[in-house]
């Protein structure tokens, strides 16, 4: 079966203003719209950087008990966590399910190797 969604957790988590740490949510894989009408955002426009804030905003569809996921909590997350989710949104939308694999040389287990990339398209 085709997913389109895939939960993740943080590693550190999003602090809300009333103090609540949510770390377990959930992204959706990406539309064409949703990397081409952020790019008309004034505040893309001004810096390149915050496009994937943006997309983030459109494609992660949960994260805890936060009501309404928008660029404002995207801004509040800490670094190794934008770092975090740019890689799993790269993962997800560049290679859906296949994402390559490798194995650790001592034990032998498989997992999804990290694929580096800048976020956003």
């Amino acid at each position: 079966m085709f997913q389109t969604e895939r939960e993740f957790t943080l590693p550190l988590g999003y602090l809300d203003d009333e103090g609540t740490l949510h770390r377990k949510g959930t992204m959706r894989l990406a539309t064409a719209a949703d990397e081409i009408h952020p790019l008309r955002d004034p505040r893309v426009q001004q810096n390149d950087a915050y496009l994937i804030v943006i997309i983030l905003s459109r494609v992660i569809t949960a994260l805890g008990t936060v009501s309404q996921i928008n660029p404002k909590v995207i801004e509040g997350f800490y670094a190794a966590d934008l770092a975090y989710l740019q890689e799993l949104y790269n993962r997800l939308n560049q290679y859906g399910d296949a994402a390559p694999e490798t194995s650790c040389p001592e034990c032998e287990h498989r997992f999804p190797m990290a694929v580096n990339g800048s976020g956003g398209s």
